[in-house]
């Protein structure tokens, strides 16, 4: 359900109501509001994109393809989105991502390395403008020493560059999935805006 705002013009403040409402203006208690519906945050990725004619690649671990069902959700979302991949085991992501088994040996499928080489090679394997990548431990299970629960790094990649970030998240598995989804779709955003 969409999360509408509605600004007063007279008393300046913004109130939200869960419900959809279909009309411009409303009065309220006398005074005139003006609705304007919130964009989610994969509503401006795509817009973003469709905007300046760029395509993505997205490459999905501990997330489950939760990032591209949101991105999926969006009419149209096929004139932007060219390739998504759910790469779960270490198989899927040297078969299908080309990570190098050296790499996932090293540093474990969640670090840093496998990350950006997930978003690289996604980006290079179907030629987009942008990919994202998204790999960590989503638990209640998973958890090491020194990789907890929670950990998860997520890379945005151009064709010139990657950039990869490290993040732990708090909460159940489900949260956590909704937070990396959710963190991925900032990053990739304020990438595309630059």
């Amino acid at each position: 359900m969409d999360l509408i705002y509605i600004l007063s013009l007279t008393a300046l403040r913004t109130i939200k109501i869960k419900k959809f409402l279909s009309a411009r203006k409303i009065l309220f208690y006398g005074h005139v509001f003006t609705i304007m519906l919130a964009m989610n945050l994969e509503q401006k990725v795509a817009k973003a994109l469709m905007h300046h004619h760029k395509d993505l690649a997205v490459a999905e671990s501990c997330s489950g393809g939760l990032l591209s069902h949101r991105l999926t959700n969006i009419p149209g979302s096929s004139k932007f989105l060219k390739f998504t991949l759910v790469a779960y085991s270490y198989a899927a992501k040297t078969k299908l991502l080309k990570v190098p088994p050296t790499i996932l040996k090293k540093f474990g499928a969640v670090s840093r390395q496998v990350a950006s080489v997930m978003a690289l090679n996604a980006q290079k394997i179907f030629n987009t403008d942008f990919s994202v990548a998204i790999t960590g431990i989503a638990g209640p299970t998973g958890a090491t020493k020194f990789k907890p629960i929670g950990l998860t790094y997520i890379s945005v990649a151009t064709k010139n560059d990657v950039w990869t970030f490290e993040f732990i998240f708090k909460g159940t598995r489900l949260q956590i999935k909704n937070a990396a989804a959710t963190q991925a779709l900032r990053l990739l955003y304020r990438e595309i805006r630059g």
